[in-house]
């Protein structure tokens, strides 16, 4: 036998060993296939690699079958190396989602004018600051104890709400503000301080730091036997799960393994709840505002105020980075949407370069995303907004369980690890793979949204008035009933549809206010409200990702 090929033929055989093996660790790693199915699987790898070793070394004798065992030893190497790479990538994601950030950090800034001669703490000696009064009292009580201890005395001039505090910086009746970051976008989403990051500095920060989860203790024992709820819930957060930032997507997902039943109750965003949190978590507690703003305090007191709201047992998370579904699409090589007759938009107002036309679409990530926030262009508003979420997560699901997906598989992981963030465990979602491959079955997905009418009320977390969504009991009634019925393994009572609200179709021109009572206008950058001495623009604007971002990521 030529010396070369005998050579060539030996590292070949070792390398596939080692890619074996490699395959083989991951695959037991992985731990999501059951014995019965995992070792004959292992087996036959083994036994193939060994015939094909044989082969290649041992038996292949002319120049024609050395050639041919050595492209399919090459081939198998390849496979088999390929597949314990996608492997790893699937473990590392697991590991990534299932290990939530320990906490969460609040950051809060003194804020001073950019054109101030101010630049530091010390420069603030002696001078005003303006604090807001009940809100984010937590943070403020620790930025102001951080100042003591700098030995630096200040003035307080307090505030009930954030547009007054800022006001009064724009007027220089206070040289520098204490700003919690989670609220820098609230700030800039005002028309008349739409350049707030520019026109402003951060003269000095403090940070503290709140649990990422508490719900370990409300876990079911068996994930596989007994029903269990989980909240997802969409951050805005530009700096990922670390830090605080809006809830805009609100769903609770109710799960019965038995029945093989999963019941998705959407809730809008803009809905008028009560707030509950844990002492330290600085929220308004026991008083009505948007369920979005509860996000600001972390998923911990979105989690209590739903539960509180629908007399519910939340088991468990699942926080989605809302920003990261450019990358999962996109990842995914774009996703398929169905817009019914009527629903067609030429251009949305959360991103006037994408639009739907009815049918089916293809869309990338910006267009999923500007999707998936599009409330301007409907009728039903919010309500549309939530169908078209649902419609997202559905489409990317399909998607990721298509074949296709082997294409872009390492890149679907990694997008995956950074979109979303669970404290279910690696068992437990082992548990629940294995008793799908053991037992099979297809799963009822039914999906409802809570509905309600518009009004404009006040909002504990602004100290102003702005646009809510006030519930619909007998749908609030409807959802609980529904979720009990799931646990029960009970048929799922179907609801009426959601009821339509007024469009809030944006206009080019603001409305004369002679009275000072509350206005509702609708632009591209939002509802705005016109009332004494103030604008509010609540609703998120369009975020370019190529941007440059400014220190805080807004």
């Amino acid at each position: 036998m030529n010396k070369g090929y005998r050579i060539f033929s030996i590292i070949l055989t070792i390398l596939t060993v080692l890619a074996t093996g490699f395959f083989v660790y991951q695959l037991v790693k992985l731990g999501v296939l059951p014995t019965q199915i995992l070792l004959p699987i292992i087996a036959a790898i083994i036994l193939i690699v060994l015939i094909m070793a044989l082969l290649v070394v041992f038996m292949a004798k002319s120049v024609v079958s050395r050639s041919i065992t050595s492209i399919l030893m090459v081939l198998i190497c390849a496979i088999i190396a390929f597949g314990g790479f996608n492997i790893y990538k699937t473990s590392s994601m697991l590991s990534n989602i299932t290990t939530p950030e320990g906490k969460v950090a609040n950051k809060i800034s003194v804020v001073a004018l950019k054109d101030s001669q101010i630049e530091n703490l010390k420069g603030l000696r002696d001078n005003k600051f303006g604090i807001l009064n009940t809100l984010d009292r937590v943070g403020t009580d620790k930025c102001l104890d951080a100042i003591a201890n700098e030995n630096v005395t200040i003035t307080q001039t307090g505030f009930d709400g954030l547009n007054a505090e800022v006001a009064a910086l724009y007027d220089h009746s206070v040289d520098a503000i204490i700003l919690n970051e989670a609220r820098r976008g609230s700030v800039a989403e005002n028309e008349q301080y739409a350049n707030f990051d520019n026109d402003t500095k951060v003269v000095y920060e403090t940070v503290y730091y709140t649990d990422a989860v508490q719900g370990s203790a409300k876990k079911v024992n068996d994930i596989t036997q007994q029903p269990f709820t989980v909240l997802i819930s969409g951050s805005d957060s530009r700096n990922g799960f670390a830090e605080a930032g809006r809830s805009d997507v609100n769903m609770v997902a109710t799960v019965n393994p038995q029945t093989h039943t999963v019941l998705l109750t959407s809730i809008p965003r803009d809905f008028y709840v009560t707030t509950q949190c844990d002492e330290g978590y600085g929220c308004a507690q026991g008083q009505l505002d948007k369920l979005t703003h509860t996000g600001l305090h972390g998923v911990e007191t979105t989690k209590k105020t739903i539960e509180n709201f629908l007399g519910i047992e939340i088991n468990y998370t699942l926080r989605v980075n809302f920003n990261s579904v450019v990358n999962l699409v996109d990842a995914l090589g774009g996703i398929d949407v169905f817009v019914p007759e009527g629903y067609a938009v030429e251009s949305f107002w959360t991103n006037p370069a994408y639009g739907v036309h009815e049918g089916e679409n293809h869309l990338d990530g910006e267009g999923a995303l500007a999707f998936a926030r599009e409330r301007y262009a409907y009728t039903e508003g919010d309500f549309q907004r939530v169908k078209n979420q649902q419609t997202v997560l559905m489409a990317i699901a399909q998607k990721a369980l298509s074949p296709a997906v082997i294409v872009n598989y390492s890149r679907l992981m990694d997008a995956l690890g950074g979109a979303l963030e669970t404290d279910l465990s690696d068992e437990e979602i082992q548990k629940l793979i294995h008793n799908q491959i053991d037992n099979g079955g297809n799963w009822n997905f039914i999906t409802t949204t809570l509905d309600g009418t518009g009004s404009t009320e006040f909002c504990a977390e602004l100290g102003d008035r702005a646009y809510v969504t006030i519930p619909n009991e007998e749908s609030v009634q409807m959802a609980r009933q529904q979720i009990q019925e799931v646990l029960e393994g009970q048929p799922v009572t179907e609801s009426a549809p959601a009821q339509e609200q007024p469009a809030e179709q944006p206009q080019e021109e603001t409305p004369v206010v002679e009275d000072q009572t509350y206005v509702e206008e609708s632009t591209s950058q939002g509802d705005v409200y016109y009332g004494e001495d103030q604008t509010y623009v609540e609703d998120p604007v369009y975020y370019d990702p190529n941007a440059v971002d400014s220190t805080y990521g807004y």
